[in-house]
């Protein structure tokens, strides 16, 4: 006989119900989440437009990337995954934007944010902020504002802008894409979740 839906344990992050029956298969589940997890922010760096009449930082998908991986993932697989994303890369991994690797390159203090970003999006969502759309839009625009918090001053120290420019090249030409991207996520997350609580529910 099946379990009545309440006496289920309810998964904080989506990544929670891939089963991990036994404390090894909970780290091999985890282990893959995060190198593949890893290889998908890779991968969607590589979709990418530079347009450097606008700015010297390249428009990407990864920010889409980055922020679904955080609230699926929960804070601690998410910084793993985005901590391997950048000291691989760092090292030598051309898996940056481009094909590009190691340190010093404009747009690096955005790649920092993402780390920064996953964390803060994977604890919220651990309690809940990914559930309803206001929500994540929230959810969406405060991570958002913690990339730019890394990626604008290392941009103004890395390439001398002055404060005014660095907004004018650095946030201002991302910000409708951007929302675009937090809108896609704020759709899909209460989404899956909402799959999910029907499909509990049936059991």
């Amino acid at each position: 006989m099946a379990a009545p839906s309440a006496a289920l344990s309810a998964p904080r992050v989506l990544a929670d119900l891939i089963p991990g029956s036994t404390r090894a298969v909970a780290i091999a589940r985890d282990a893959v989440l995060v190198l593949g997890g890893s290889a998908a922010v890779g991968a969607s760096a590589q979709v990418a437009i530079t347009i450097p009449q606008i700015s010297p930082v390249p428009f990407v998908l990864t920010t889409f990337t980055v922020l679904l991986l955080g609230a699926a993932y929960g804070p601690l697989r998410a910084g793993l995954t985005l901590a391997l994303y950048l000291v691989a890369g760092m090292a030598g991994v051309p898996w940056f934007t481009d094909g590009g690797s190691g340190v010093g390159f404009p747009s690096f203090g955005y790649i920092i944010g993402f780390l920064a970003a996953s964390v803060l999006v994977g604890w919220l969502a651990g309690r809940g902020a990914d559930r309803t759309f206001l929500n994540t839009v929230g959810l969406m625009v405060v991570a958002n504002l913690v990339i730019y918090a890394f990626g604008a001053p290392y941009l103004a120290w890395s390439t001398g802008m002055d404060s005014a420019t660095t907004i004018e090249q650095g946030v201002v030409p991302f910000v409708i894409g951007d929302l675009v991207k937090l809108l896609a996520a704020a759709a899909l997350l209460p989404g899956a979740w909402w799959a999910v609580g029907r499909f509990r529910r049936e059991q």
